[in-house]
């Protein structure tokens, strides 16, 4: 079945609400103590989606669901590692995409298990690059690029001593499935060579809706951590 795109006029706002919904899951989830040892990677991801259909009834993903521990999270999104179990003073990273009716969300967010002092140094830099590429991003709305974002998130991961984790720092998103009416495909990705203006319409002459994403590894420890959401999100 072929997916018919909506320019609904509250776009921006049904978007907002799936992801404030999202983020809805991860806090009950963190709530529920979710996030801990002993458990694998492929059981956490399932707790999870039970959790999102107890909160939201139907609880789909448009795509596939991630969660990451150990030296798993240096891998990205196309990666297939092997499912391991979260240890103790490990650090972990959940990657979701739920869909909320017909519209799509996009949150991941790292999680340190213990006290380890470097992984929370990670995660809470990984946390403060991505608030300052969206006040970046907002100062600069009418001229700002892809190039311009990937630049950020790269800098920020060699000011604080890592490497940048992936060949681009986020994507469209927006009513399922966005990837019909978007455009081609290197423009539907925050990376050094998308020069097109984040402001500019799609192919259809709808707004684009970007997620930012940031991905920061350590290679000499042998980890990483991941944080993303709606760039229009406070």
């Amino acid at each position: 079945m072929r997916h018919s795109y909506d320019p609904a006029p509250d776009r921006h706002a049904r978007l907002g609400e799936a992801h404030h919904m999202a983020m809805e899951l991860l806090g009950a989830a963190e709530q529920a103590g979710l996030f801990r040892a002993g458990v694998s990677e492929s059981q956490l991801s399932r707790e999870i989606q039970a959790l999102g259909r107890e909160l939201f009834g139907t609880f789909k993903h448009w795509h596939k669901r991630i969660v990451r521990a150990g030296p798993n999270t240096l891998c990205t999104y196309g990666g297939d590692p092997p499912d391991v179990l979260v240890r103790e003073d490990d650090i972990l990273f959940v990657d979701l995409g739920p869909l909320f009716g017909s519209w799509e969300a996009d949150i991941g967010r790292t999680y340190v298990v213990g006290g380890d002092p470097d992984k929370i140094r990670m995660r809470d830099a990984i946390e403060a690059a991505w608030y300052s590429g969206r006040d970046y991003f907002k100062a600069n709305r009418d001229s700002a690029t892809g190039a311009d974002l990937y630049g950020l998130a790269a800098e920020a991961a060699r000011a604080q001593g890592y490497e940048f984790g992936n060949w681009h720092s986020g994507h469209l998103i927006g009513n399922f499935p966005h990837e019909i009416v978007q455009g081609e495909f290197q423009e539907n990705y925050l990376h050094s060579g998308n020069h097109t203006r984040l402001c500019d319409p799609d192919g259809g002459g709808y707004p684009r809706t970007w997620i930012y994403e940031i991905h920061f590894v350590d290679r000499e420890r042998g980890y990483g951590g991941f944080f993303e959401q709606w760039l229009e999100l406070d």
